[in-house]
């Protein structure tokens, strides 16, 4: 089984950036489809980016302009680039993959790093 490990969060000031990583346990990037979810206190998870194996990109309509997706299939490591945070981005973010056969169903899921913007 995959796991995935998420790290990076902390604490801001809004206007400021945050990078998260996202390591999986093996070889599994080239292959997969991937992407970063947020879940803030009393609100429903959602979908803030993803990647698929060819390197595609989507973006919610909250974060567009402002957040980057990336991998590194060689380190096996998936990136959210959040520059020009908003107090509204303040959530647990997590990182979720599935092979490529599954997609967009995504199976694997990491435990999540938090991200605090304040005002």
């Amino acid at each position: 089984e995959v796991q995935l490990v998420e790290s990076g969060g902390g604490s801001v000031q809004a206007g400021g950036s945050l990078r998260l990583s996202c390591a999986a346990s093996e070889y599994t990037y080239s292959s997969y489809c991937m992407g970063w979810f947020r879940q803030a206190p009393g609100k429903e998870r959602e979908g803030v980016a993803a990647i698929d194996s060819d390197g595609l990109t989507s973006y919610a309509d909250s974060v567009k302009g402002r957040f980057t997706i990336s991998k590194d299939n060689a380190k096996n490591t998936l990136y959210l680039q959040m520059n020009s945070l908003k107090p509204e981005d303040t959530a647990m973010y997590y990182c979720a993959a599935s092979p490529e056969s599954l997609c967009p169903q995504l199976i694997y899921w990491g435990q999540g790093t938090q991200v605090t913007v304040s005002s």
